[in-house]
């Protein structure tokens, strides 16, 4: 291997790198490729070359990936979607079921024997869909609720 052909892994390995980490952000081949410092067709035939799939293949299976572990967690199938990067859900369900096998629908519906394995308490806390809760105006702060004052508990 040639230094060129070395310095080429590296670019590819830092446009792979933001392809994990920007997985849910709008990506296409021309903003890949300019983490990679190439063409987009350059680039595409190169992450093909190195990876064995294409550029946006490989963004898709990424994308999946996060999508199975939301909806193990129960989230429902439009907000992994959208959670995920995806804009259609048509599409995100077609390549969900090309890759994973089964509809998304159905996998959300599907017992997890991973999810099972662990005790109730791990699982309810780390299986919960994150929303954020809406402020109510009669709630009062939290440590009020939990603690007395110091002079009504000498009381």
């Amino acid at each position: 291997m040639d230094p060129q052909d070395l310095a080429n892994l590296a670019h590819l390995r830092r446009a792979r790198d933001a392809i994990d980490r920007d997985y849910a952000r709008p990506l296409d081949v021309p903003t890949m490729a300019r983490y990679a410092l190439m063409s987009p067709a350059h680039f595409s035939r190169r992450f093909r070359a190195a990876y064995g799939e294409t550029p946006y293949s490989y963004l898709m299976t990424r994308r999946i990936e996060r999508a199975m572990a939301l909806l193990r967690a129960g989230w429902s199938v439009t907000d992994t979607c959208v959670s995920v990067g995806c804009t259609s859900l048509g599409s995100f369900s077609s390549r969900f079921t090309e890759i994973v096998g089964e509809p998304p629908s159905a996998y959300r519906a599907r017992e997890h024997p991973a999810v099972t394995a662990m005790p109730p308490c791990v699982a309810k806390a780390h299986t919960r869909p994150v929303r954020a809760a809406a402020p109510t105006a009669t709630a009062a702060p939290g440590p009020s609720r939990i603690r007395e004052a110091p002079e009504e508990a000498a009381a």
